[in-house]
């Protein structure tokens, strides 16, 4: 009883600390990048790479093989332990084990492993591109589900505000102090601000649910979030990610780059084995067989039947007389042979090298090449596109982190004005020289600048978080 109820008790525990786990930044980007269906698509990929890989290697070594049958022969038809011709209904066996090897080829095969190799190493830099671009996506799902937070709390508060304010304009109003009308205008507003909140909220279950699909997590399940404050998560200076010197690192550090130099890399191996293959191979062959009748006989031995046989005659008068001789008439004896003396009596063996000369073939040898060729002038014009792109890719986001910076600290002399002039509003409206419509106003100004600021803030903290990544930093927050 007391194992069973600590037994209970360790697995209460263990389900609370499962309904309590919350995801960060860093928990949701390692467990996307093991989980994302593309993620795992691209290590599929990578182990196809690595079998060619393995197979190629194994392609230059000597090739054996073995075959053996058993067949019901009748009429006329070839006797697979002689070879002669026989007329006669039989089971016959036969077996062979056989082995080639290339003896020099031109260097085709060992440029094709060279080229499986760089093939194998682009495949596993493709999974690194791939576990990055779902880093960066799903890091930007978090900081959207972060904003969605954030901007679903500015409502709240926005909510709480003019429902105070309305519950002290109605007590006004029930005192005749105030006309309905001003009542009437803070329950309109508490019924936009309800709205506000409710979009907030369907923003924030949206993203989360977008966050989700990243991770390749049920949208049913449980998920709670950590929720640093904005404010405290850290950022380089923007004077110490120039564009230059970022790019100078990301030339390195990227996969996409790495992926089409190692690519370029197979494509020039390629070429080169398919050039070798437009010139003569030598190779070497051998063969072990043997077979079995089974109406094959061995002769063991002979019989000896006498008889007289008339060899020639005597001539006198006058009677001729006959000169006779005994003689034998041998008769072979045998038995069937056994099926192993036959495997040793009728095993053959062969051994011997060929030399392949390709003479005419469709022009396809030749063709193979010159596609080769210019596989390497297209992969040379790709890896000079993507290093282009992530140029400009990096200077855009330099700029965009740069505009960001400025829209967000104009946002936050905004969000301070329009607090002043909420602040004096509410006095004034207080005092009674303001309307509620223009107090509604003035409270509707404060809001939108506290969502926009709260918008081009996470804005510029993610951009600058895709510069710290173009820089070979990761992801933290």
């Amino acid at each position: 009883m007391r194992i069973f109820l600590a037994l209970l008790m360790i697995l209460a525990f263990s389900f609370t600390g499962t309904a309590q786990q919350k995801w960060n930044l860093a928990t949701i980007v390692d467990y996307a990048m093991t989980n994302n269906i593309n993620v795992k698509l691209s290590e599929v990929q990578a182990k196809v790479a690595a079998i060619n890989y393995r197979q190629s290697r194994a392609s230059q070594y000597p090739s054996a093989s073995f075959s053996t049958g058993l067949a019901l022969n009748s009429g006329s038809n070839q006797d697979p332990t002689n070879f002669n011709r026989i007329t006669q209904t039989y089971f016959s066996s036969s077996m062979q084990l056989q082995s080639s090897a290339d003896i020099f080829n031109f260097y085709s095969k060992r440029n094709g492993i060279a080229a499986y190799n760089w093939e194998l190493q682009a495949a596993q830099a493709a999974v690194d591109k791939t576990k990055n671009d779902i880093a960066l996506t799903a890091a930007n799902a978090y900081l959207q589900v972060l904003l969605s937070r954030a901007q679903e709390n500015i409502t709240v508060v926005q909510i709480k505000q003019t429902q105070a304010r309305l519950t002290d304009t109605r007590k006004k109003v029930d005192a005749g102090a105030l006309p309905e009308l001003n009542a009437t205008q803070l329950e309109a507003q508490l019924a936009l601000d309800s709205v506000n909140y409710l979009t907030a909220k369907g923003n924030t279950n949206q993203a989360i649910l977008v966050l989700k699909s990243y991770m390749n997590i049920d949208a049913a399940a449980p998920f709670e979030l950590d929720e640093p404050p904005i404010d405290r998560i850290p950022v380089e200076p923007i004077a110490d990610l120039q564009p230059d010197y970022v790019y100078s690192l990301a030339i390195k550090n990227q996969p996409l780059q790495r992926y089409d130099e190692f690519k370029l890399k197979a494509a020039e191996k390629n070429m080169a084995a398919a050039k070798g293959a437009m010139y003569p191979t030598l190779g070497a062959y051998g063969n072990l067989g043997s077979g079995y009748n089974s109406q094959s006989t061995t002769v063991t031995g002979y019989n000896a039947t006498p008889y007289t046989d008339t060899i020639g005659h005597l001539y006198g008068a006058p009677v001729n007389y006959p000169v006779t001789a005994t003689k034998y008439s041998l008769s072979p004896v045998s038995h069937k042979t056994t099926y192993f003396n036959q495997l040793s009596d009728n095993f053959r063996q062969s051994i011997g090298i060929n030399i392949s000369v390709p003479i005419f073939n469709g022009r396809s040898l030749r063709s193979n090449y010159e596609r080769s060729k210019l596989n390497i002038s297209t992969l040379q014009l790709q890896k000079q596109q993507d290093d282009q792109t992530l140029k400009q890719n990096i200077y855009q986001a330099y700029n965009a982190a740069l505009v960001a910076y400025q829209k967000f600290t104009a946002d936050k002399k905004s969000v301070d004005i329009n607090e002043l002039n909420f602040n004096y509003a509410q006095k004034r409206f207080d005092v009674g020289i303001l309307g509620t419509y223009d107090l509604i106003t003035t409270q509707n100004n404060l809001l939108s600048a506290k969502l926009q600021y709260a918008l081009d803030q996470f804005d510029y903290v993610f951009k600058m978080k895709v510069l710290e990544f173009y820089k070979g930093q990761g992801l933290k927050l």
